[in-house]
């Protein structure tokens, strides 16, 4: 009587139903039960469709924004050591700005200390040019790109159930794939605010009118243009007085009117700031300013602490999208769009239908090959092999794995890898049966005399896996994920599914033959 120890039985049972369980909404479309935690497998954009996008994170204007702020605060560092200065000037690319006396040398180097790990400096003169460094500007290229990327995953997927592909490609190019969304213009329209929001007071010494016919803006204010494309301007304040990265949240909800808008809560240190502003402030319009354009001007009529609201001639969608942008966070830089294109759900369809035709075939073939070779046996094998699908299936289901078509062609390798493992095992009982052993021994020897070489031979392919998953990136990582799972169900299901079913089949018919 063979002997298969009850733990193991209890494992195997608990696994497969598990499998069961996690695998049926693949076969359901949706979950079967509340209380069962399977979903399915999420398709990528090969097979069912979606958009494709290729975005240039624009580091030009990264390096001027970054020149103003360098800008002011040498300004500051200047005052505050009364070194003496002249025509401290920002540029696209460099600062420059000349000294007044020669003997503030020894000020100025101690000043420039800071900026020595970032910036190269030029001297010409008494004047002096400061500009980003190689080392100074990758590593600005690279925290920006990765900013940009996790702006863009939390705008795009803000729950985390859309499994988008975001992935840095070369220097300053980031790479988005959208299974599932074939709406480009507005996932372009999600991406193309920057979604810096200011909150500036509006100057009342002068009017825009005055300061359009001037030519110029007066000393510590500017120009902004509205929102809404209606042409009208307005003189706002240069000082910020409350910034967006203040923000704790933002929701759509609807104005007095009952028009969109967009509900905003700000943190302490934003509440705080906004109670100070609007407190001493009351009466005066306060501007709300998107990407450098006044969405609204509101005049203050009390004091307002962390709840407020933006209001502006909205549709649904747009108040939607504003509250989403806001709450995922400003850009550090605007993206320009290189490469756009939706793929259809046809085409998935038809990927669909010739990765299954694929398995499928492969699956009747490998069947056919077991049974004919081995009969009983091969049966035996060919309900593994089923099992071991369910428990792929279960598992791509349970991690939430892309499948992509490099995917589908993972599994149908697994099909035919699965089964490896028990052609090693049966010919092994074969050749001990053949040498005079008895039934009983020659399955035992067979199963232990295998599994070193079963065991050796997954591993190494497990590793390979792994290392095509760590080095590969997009559809050679789902074939890589496929792959590794295929090989550790495969494994389960020859060295217990598989020996399960034999030692029952033997200690119920007790043969006195092996036809194998």
């Amino acid at each position: 009587m063979l002997v298969f120890e009850s733990w193991k039985r209890l494992l195997v049972l608990l696994v497969v139903l598990a499998g069961i369980l996690f695998a049926a909404p693949n076969v359901t479309g949706s979950r079967v039960a509340s209380f069962l935690p399977g979903q399915p497998v999420n398709l990528g954009l090969d097979l069912q469709g979606g958009s494709h996008l290729l975005l240039r994170v624009d580091m030009q204007a990264v390096v001027a924004e970054k020149m103003v702020g360098l800008a002011d605060s040498l300004r500051l560092s200047f005052r505050e050591k009364r070194l003496r200065f002249r025509a401290l000037e920002a540029g696209e690319e460099q600062v420059r700005f000349g000294l007044r006396d020669a003997a503030d040398e020894p000020v100025l180097e101690e000043i420039l200390k800071a900026y020595a790990a970032d910036y190269d400096l030029a001297e010409e003169g008494l004047n002096r040019v400061l500009r980003f460094s190689e080392t100074g500007l990758a590593a600005l290229r690279t925290q920006t790109v990765e900013q940009a990327i996790e702006i863009i995953r939390r705008r795009l997927d803000p729950d985390g159930t859309k499994e988008p592909v975001i992935q840095r490609q070369g220097a300053d190019r980031v790479l988005v794939q959208l299974p599932g969304v074939d709406d480009p213009e507005r996932v372009k329209s999600l991406l193309g605010q920057t979604a810096r929001l200011t909150f500036q007071l509006v100057d009342l010494r002068s009017s825009a009118a005055e300061a359009k016919a001037a030519g110029r803006a007066p000393q510590g204010t500017q120009l902004l243009e509205a929102a809404d494309g209606s042409g009208e301007q307005y003189l706002v304040e240069r000082r910020v007085m409350v910034s967006g990265d203040m923000l704790e949240n933002a929701s759509p909800s609807f104005d007095q009117n009952n028009r969109p808008a967009v509900a905003f809560t700000l943190n302490a240190v934003g509440a705080k700031k906004f109670a100070q502003v609007t407190g001493a402030n009351i009466g005066r319009p306060f501007a709300i300013v998107l990407d450098g354009k006044v969405v609204s001007a509101p005049v203050i009529q009390s004091q307002i602490f962390a709840n407020g609201q933006i209001t502006g001639n909205f549709t649904i969608q747009e108040s939607n999208d504003l509250a989403l942008v806001l709450r995922a966070g400003a850009l550090p830089a605007p993206l320009i769009v290189l490469e756009e294109r939706s793929v259809g759900p046809g085409l998935g369809a038809d990927s669909i239908a010739a990765g299954t035709l694929a398995a499928i075939v492969g699956l009747i073939l490998v069947m056919a090959y077991m049974i004919a070779s081995y009969g009983l046996f091969g049966v035996f094998a060919t309900v593994a092999l089923a099992v071991n699908i369910i428990l792929l299936l279960a598992a791509l289901s349970a991690i939430q794995a892309t499948l992509t078509l490099p995917g589908i062609a993972g599994i149908v390798l697994t099909v035919g890898m699965a089964v490896d493992a028990n052609v090693l095992i049966f010919e092994r009982i074969r050749e001990e049966f053949r040498r005079g052993r008895r039934i009983q021994a020659a399955i035992e020897a067979g199963y232990s005399r295998a599994i070193s070489t079963i065991i050796d031979s997954n591993l190494t392919t497990l590793v390979a896996a792994l290392f095509l998953y760590v080095f590969g990136s997009g559809p050679v990582r789902g074939f890589s994920v496929t792959l590794a799972l295929g090989i550790i169900t495969s494994m389960f299901t020859a060295i217990l599914v598989t020996r399960l079913i034999v030692v029952l089949w033997h200690n119920a018919s007790r043969p006195k033959s092996l036809e194998l």
